[in-house]
């Protein structure tokens, strides 16, 4: 009898352990996600320098994010499915290896396939990354998902801002072999992720205690929840390939509808990709309260009438949709993954790797398709068509109230 009492109270106990929020992990990933992602946004950062010195064409440039996305993408829901049964804790050091032989190749490349091969390292460094770090927020958010992944996507975020303006300040001036230099950041994320891997080793019941407690909410039948995952799907199309419009083209229109030089133009991209990491941060925290289903059709549908003013606007206008875009836009992300993992309960790190290798992945399709109709047309005609996508965000409305559900 005392035996089982004491059972019970360590398992009171354990599970009282399981549902606090871990910070100091939650800060460690956004930290590691922060270099991850500034160490991948050199890539589009670079595109005016490699276009000018390579020769390129707008579908060359493309082409290049296509081939860093779908390295990104392809392996990352496969990555997902086969952690999800076997935890790997170290596996987050590991991608970042392949990150940083990526950066110092990339340093290096002087010639197109060359370049190729680079961003490709990267991609398969991020195909680790993502789905194993969004498990990790996951396991550490005690119950919070949405202001974890909202935690864990603002260093991503912010990273990706900061892209821009060390592309400006260090990578233009100093030359295509500055890129080297990063290479630092990417030794101290390793150490920090080496760190992350031993609480996570020590950690994995976490997983499990909140699957179990996921499975007991999720009442919809299959039938739904494909319906609503493939609306989700066509939602982070409209998201990414608008984004790959922003991110990859944006300073090339900055470029040619208003003449301003590069680094301006990497200065005016640096406050866009700013403004996607604060939206970002907004996103989960809010679907946790009101909802994520609402987040979604705010942050996709509200985009619209700024995307539409955006093409004809003047420099200074640009900049303050852009801003308007990214904050508004970005929100989505989180509240989309967070609420696909309640509708898959114990497939946190497949549905991880899905839906970041659907963003990776129509990110790469979107720039390649955007780049060989600016060869045919021109930029400011891509910028024209694009304004629209947002309006699929009207999709939301098909989705079931999970709130609703769980009552």
């Amino acid at each position: 009898m005392e035996k089982m009492i004491l059972n019970e109270t360590q398992k009171s106990e354990a599970q009282k352990v399981a549902e606090k929020t871990v910070f100091s992990v939650l800060l460690a990933l956004s930290f590691s996600h922060l270099i991850n992602d500034t160490i991948q946004s050199l890539i589009p950062a670079i595109y005016p320098l490699v276009k000018d010195s390579l020769h390129l064409t707008f579908t060359q440039v493309g082409l290049i994010t296509l081939t860093y996305q779908l390295t990104a993408s392809l392996l990352q829901p496969l990555v997902g499915l086969y952690t999800d049964k076997n935890p790997k804790p170290y596996s987050l050091a590991i991608g970042m290896g392949f990150t940083l032989a990526g950066l110092i190749s990339l340093s290096q490349a002087h010639h197109f396939y060359l370049v190729l091969f680079s961003v490709a390292l990267v991609g398969v460094g991020s195909s680790v990354f993502h789905p194993e770090a969004s498990r990790l927020a996951y396991m550490a958010s005690g119950g919070k998902h949405g202001m974890a992944q909202s935690l864990f996507q603002l260093g991503g975020n912010a990273g990706s801002s900061l892209g821009p303006l060390f592309a400006a300040m260090i990578i233009v001036p100093k030359g295509q072999s500055s890129i080297s230099w990063f290479s630092l950041a990417a030794i101290l994320a390793i150490v920090v992720m080496l760190n992350i891997g031993g609480w996570y080793k020590k950690n994995t019941h976490r997983i499990r205690s909140k699957s179990k407690e996921v499975v007991a909410h999720a009442q919809l039948p299959k039938s739904k929840v494909v319906f609503a995952l493939g609306i989700l799907l066509i939602l982070v199309f409209s998201k990414y390939f608008y984004m790959a419009s922003m991110t990859s083209y944006y300073t090339f229109y900055l470029i040619s509808k208003f003449h301003v030089p590069v680094q301006s133009a990497q200065i005016y991209l640096f406050i866009f990709m700013f403004a996607i990491a604060a939206g970002t941060f907004i996103g989960g925290p809010v679907g946790d309260r009101i909802g994520r289903k609402y987040v979604i059709w705010i942050s996709i549908l509200g985009v619209a009438p700024f995307s539409l003013l955006l093409p004809h606007a003047n420099l200074l206008w640009t900049s303050v949709l852009s801003v308007f875009i990214g904050v508004i836009l970005s929100s989505a992300f989180s509240a989309i993954l967070v609420y696909a993992q309640e509708l898959v309960p114990g497939k946190v790190g497949m549905i991880a790797g899905l839906f970041f290798g659907l963003a990776f992945g129509m990110g790469g399709i979107g720039s390649a398709v955007l780049g060989k109709l600016a060869d045919k047309t021109s930029i400011e005609y891509v910028f024209q068509v694009c304004a629209y996508l947002p309006l699929i965000g009207l999709l939301t409305g098909l989705l079931p109230d999970l709130e609703r559900s769980k009552k």
